[in-house]
C-alpha cells in the first residue's frame, strides 16, 4: 500500500455505503453511521466534538482516519430585487464556489453547485468560460444546503443542480449527495422538490432513469438547430440532438415523467422564427415542459437579450403547439446569482 493510500479520506467524500463499511470496519454497528449522517448533514456539525449521542472512541477514531471539513463562507451579497442571497465558499484545499438562496413565500430553493468551474464552455456561461478544477465531494454538495438554511434560518424546500459545473460529469457523487438529501435521517427533502440540470450528456440521462427516486430533470436546450446548439453549447457537439430526443423519449417513458427543457433567448443567435419552428418542432410529441428565460449578462458577456416581446411570442407560440412552457423570471440578477452568472470569483469591495 503506497503512502497516498493510507492518508486519510474527509468522511463527507463517503456515501452511505462507505460510510457504513467504515463504522463497521471500526467495530462498531451499522446504525452508527446513520447516527453520523443525522450529525453532518441534518443538523450541520461542524466538528465530531458536537456529536453527543456517539462514543468518543468511535469519535476519536474518525477524527484520525476521517478528518471532517466545513464550507466557510468568504462573502455573502444579497439582492436588492429580490433578496436571493449568493454565497462564495471556500473548501478546505482553498478551492471556491458559489451557491444561491431564492427566497419565495414560503419556499426556500437552494441553486448548488457540483463542479469546482464547468469543463464544457458553454458560451452563454460565466462558469463555464472559467475552465475546470474539480469534482465536488459528496459533502461538499450536501454542505451548501445547510450554509443557506442557517443563514436563511429556514428549512430549505426546494434544491436545484443549476450551479456550477455540469452533474453528469460527477454522477456517482451527485447521485450519494442526492440520497443524503433525500433521505428523512439526512436533510429530508422529498425527491419531486429536488431538479438536476445536465446539459444533455446522453450516458448521464440513460443512468439517471434508473433512478428510483422521482427527481426532475432538465435539459439544457438552447436551440433545436444542431449548428446553433454546437455554437453555443460546443462541449456537447458530440451528442447530436436527434439523439438527444432519442434517450429523452426513452427517459419519459420508462419514468412516466415528463423532461423539463431549459431555453435562454439570445438576441441573433437563437430567437429567430426559423429557431422558434425548430423548438416547436423538436418538442412536439415529446412529453416536455419549456422554460423560457433570457440570457443573463455577466462578467464574460454583454447583456443581448432579445425584447420581453420576443420572449411572449415564443411562449405563445409554444402553447398553440400544445407544448407547455413558462417564461421564468431571472432571481439575483443584480448580484450575478442568476442562471450563468456563477463564476466563484473573488471581488474587492463589500
Amino acid at each position: 500500500m503506497t503512502d497516498q493510500l493510507r492518508l486519510p479520506r474527509p468522511i463527507k467524500a463517503l456515501d452511505e455505503e462507505s460510510l457504513e463499511r467504515l463504522v463497521l470496519d471500526l467495530g462498531y454497528d451499522k446504525y452508527r453511521s446513520r447516527q453520523l449522517v443525522r450529525w453532518l448533514y441534518q443538523k450541520g456539525a461542524a466538528s465530531y466534538s458536537e456529536m453527543s449521542d456517539i462514543p468518543d472512541a468511535l469519535l476519536a477514531s474518525l477524527a484520525e482516519s476521517a478528518p471532517l471539513h466545513t464550507p466557510k463562507i468568504i462573502r455573502t451579497e444579497t439582492s436588492a430585487s429580490d433578496l436571493s442571497r449568493k454565497y462564495l465558499l471556500a473548501l478546505h484545499d482553498g478551492t471556491t464556489i458559489e451557491s444561491v438562496g431564492i427566497p419565495d413565500g414560503r419556499r426556500l430553493t437552494v441553486c448548488i453547485s457540483t463542479q469546482v468551474g464547468c469543463p464544457l464552455g458553454c458560451t452563454f456561461c460565466s462558469t463555464g468560460q472559467g475552465g475546470f478544477v474539480r469534482n465536488l465531494s459528496v459533502g461538499e454538495i450536501v454542505d451548501q444546503i445547510n450554509v443557506v438554511a442557517h443563514d436563511f434560518a429556514r428549512r430549505v424546500t426546494n434544491v436545484v443542480l443549476m450551479g456550477q459545473g455540469e452533474p453528469f460529469l460527477n454522477y456517482n457523487n451527485c447521485m450519494a449527495a442526492l440520497r443524503f438529501i433525500n433521505a428523512p435521517f439526512g436533510i429530508g427533502i422529498g425527491a419531486r422538490h429536488i431538479t438536476v440540470s445536465t446539459v444533455g450528456l446522453l450516458e448521464g440521462i440513460r443512468q439517471f432513469t434508473e433512478e428510483p427516486a422521482q427527481y426532475t430533470l432538465a435539459v439544457s436546450l438552447h436551440s433545436a438547430i444542431q449548428v446553433t446548439r454546437d455554437q453555443l453549447m460546443p462541449g456537447v457537439r458530440s451528442h447530436t440532438l436527434v439523439d438527444l430526443r432519442t434517450v429523452l423519449c426513452e427517459y419519459t417513458t420508462r419514468t412516466e415523467r415528463r423532461v423539463s427543457l431549459e431555453y435562454a433567448l439570445l438576441a441573433s443567435e437563437n430567437d429567430s422564427d426559423s429557431q422558434l419552428a425548430a423548438l416547436i418542432a423538436y418538442c412536439s410529441g415529446l412529453r416536455c415542459h419549456v422554460n423560457l428565460m433570457t440570457c443573463n449578462p455577466g462578467p464574460r458577456r454583454a447583456k443581448d437579450e432579445p425584447g420581453s416581446r420576443r420572449v411572449a411570442l415564443f411562449k405563445n407560440e409554444l402553447q398553440r403547439a400544445g407544448i407547455p412552457s413558462t417564461i421564468r423570471t431571472s432571481r439575483g440578477t443584480d448580484i450575478n446569482a442568476a442562471c450563468g452568472q456563477l463564476s466563484q470569483s473573488h471581488r474587492s469591495g463589500g
